[in-house]
């Protein structure tokens, strides 16, 4: 194939929602449809002993929640399907966040029972502003939950975007028959007895009362019509150009532990879904089927092999062909670096690749050179936009537990600080150092994987701060006396830049108003 041909084939997307809406089981459900794999794993269960393949690392097996994006490539039907499954708790937004600077388009789940929360909302948000096309599959259909009309409203009203049905519901709950694909006017009924393994669907093609009532019982068969009929006044019809948009978000009912509308949702997305877009750069606007490569690191991982110590860089391929073994300039540093083992992605497995395509998710090895938005190219200087870093809101002192492991607690702090959703700061005035995180669930997974990936223990000791704050001045003077009035205030990052420690809203407010020379920075990309 060419490289429009292959552009054209791509779907690179993420799958997000509120911790606990079902977006890993639905992950799973999708390769399982896809043929990526053949039986499906559990993220809780306790008769299901296989593990989901997205959360593959040992906290999320334990804890049953994603903590780290999970990247997932397969074949389906001529088409290359690169899923990325996001941490949905709050604490872990800002992985989420770049990961959505990196796809085309999104499925957000939604759980039936408890309708649009509140992660749902800001990462809805983030998606209209980027005016990236949203999906969205209302999920847990097998349990009790809110009328299908009155979660659309939600959507409607709390996320600003109007709503097109593409499945309705035939009941909830215990009296949950399958799904009616409004767009082909087929009615999927589903056998529940077999959770994890691929079911083919009873097919009805004609809407004949009589007909149905054999399958779903006369009373659903009388509300499933009237409700039909009532969608197909209400709400758009479905218009690709407006939903690739941004405008209009096609809606698909299920239950994903339950295999319920997934296949549906799958062959659809696959046809109206957007393949790789422009991307945008401080410099130009970068077009998929431009001939040169171009990409951008929007995620590390330390430690992805625990028994190797593999630290790996995923790179979004944004134009051109990725090739094995050819030097790529590294924009940031200056220097031209080859790849002998780029790799693609089932979660946890890699497979060496000698090309990749626009929309593609490579992975490289990374001695410690690369930071999440660098961007590699032919020899252009680009920098790419739209990869956030937040300054960190809560933090605390780390302190070793073994002194006699202080090299493994030092190499694993170092490491899992550069994945980016944490930060690491050295105390000017006592040497300490400082874990600066957005989240507090984040302190509890960097202490478990420091003793689980690097066997090295560590305490916290609680640092009562306000925020962490990057400054610089062209005014020499006036920067030499605000360090010294600051002093007991005053750190320095990793990269050795000073940061400002402020313990109050009120004193940063006093210091910019008593350095006026002085600009402060919330976020450690800046120039």
């Amino acid at each position: 194939m060419n490289l429009m041909e292959e552009i054209a084939r791509r779907r690179t997307f993420a799958i997000v929602s509120h911790p606990d809406a079902g977006k890993t089981t639905l992950t799973e459900k999708l390769l399982l449809f896809g043929g990526a794999i053949h039986v499906a794993g559990a993220v809780k269960s306790n008769k299901i002993k296989k593990t989901t393949v997205s959360d593959f690392m040992e906290i999320e097996k334990q804890r049953g929640i994603s903590v780290s994006t999970s990247v997932m490539g397969f074949e389906y039907n001529n088409y290359k399907v690169n899923i990325l499954d996001t941490p949905g708790h709050q604490d872990f937004a800002e992985d989420t966040y770049r990961t959505l600077s990196a796809v085309d388009s999104v499925i957000i789940v939604i759980d039936a029972a408890k309708g649009v929360e509140t992660q749902t909302e800001k990462l809805s948000n983030v998606c209209r502003m980027r005016k990236t096309p949203s999906i969205f599959f209302i999920n847990k259909l097998d349990r009790e939950g809110l009328d299908p009309f009155l979660l659309l409203d939600e959507i409607e009203k709390k996320l600003n975007i109007s709503c097109v049905p593409m499945t309705w519901p035939i009941g909830m709950g215990k009296n949950f028959k399958g799904v009616f694909q409004l767009h082909t006017n087929k009615l999927y009924l589903f056998d529940a007895e077999e959770k994890q393994r691929l079911q083919e669907p009873i097919i009805i093609e004609n809407l004949d009362k009589n007909q149905l009532s054999k399958y779903i019982g006369e009373q659903l068969t009388i509300k499933l019509i009237d409700e039909i009929e009532l969608v197909r006044n209400v709400y758009p019809q479905f218009s690709r150009t407006e939903y690739l948009n941004g405008n209009i978000a096609p809606v698909f009912f299920g239950s994903a532990l339950n295999n319920f509308g997934v296949k549906e949702l799958l062959e659809t997305f696959l046809q109206i879904a957007p393949s790789p877009r422009n991307s945008e750069t401080n410099e130009r606007i970068i077009l998929p089927q431009e001939e040169k490569f171009t990409g951008f690191v929007f995620k590390i991982h330390a430690n992805l092999h625990p028994q190797f110590r593999a630290r790996i860089a995923f790179i979004k391929i944004c134009s051109g062909i990725f090739k094995r073994n050819v030097p790529y300039f590294h924009v940031r540093s200056g220097k031209y670096f080859k790849f002998s083992n780029p790799t693609s992605f089932m979660a946890a497995k890699q497979s060496v690749i000698d090309e990749a395509y626009p929309g593609d998710i490579v992975g490289v090895h990374d001695t410690g050179n690369f930071k999440i938005g660098d961007t590699f190219t032919e020899g252009e200087v680009l920098q790419f936009k739209g990869i956030p870093s937040f300054s960190p809101e809560l933090f605390r002192y780390i302190e070793n537990n073994d002194p006699s492991r202080y090299k493994q607690l030092a190499k694993g702090i170092e490491q899992l600080t550069d994945e980016g959703v944490a930060q690491l700061f050295t105390h000017k005035l006592n040497g300490r150092k400082i874990i600066g995180t957005v989240g507090a669930l984040q302190f509890e997974v960097i202490q478990f994987r420091l003793e689980h990936e690097y066997a090295a223990t560590c305490r916290y000791e609680n640092l009562p701060l306000y925020k962490a704050c990057w400054f610089k001045s062209k005014n020499p003077v006036q920067l030499n006396e605000f360090k010294k009035r600051k002093a007991n205030f005053l750190a320095e990052d990793k990269y050795g830049r000073d940061v400002f420690l402020a313990d109050s809203a009120f004193t940063l407010q006093m210091a910019k108003e008593n350095f006026p020379d002085i600009e402060f920075y919330f976020t450690s990309e800046f120039n």
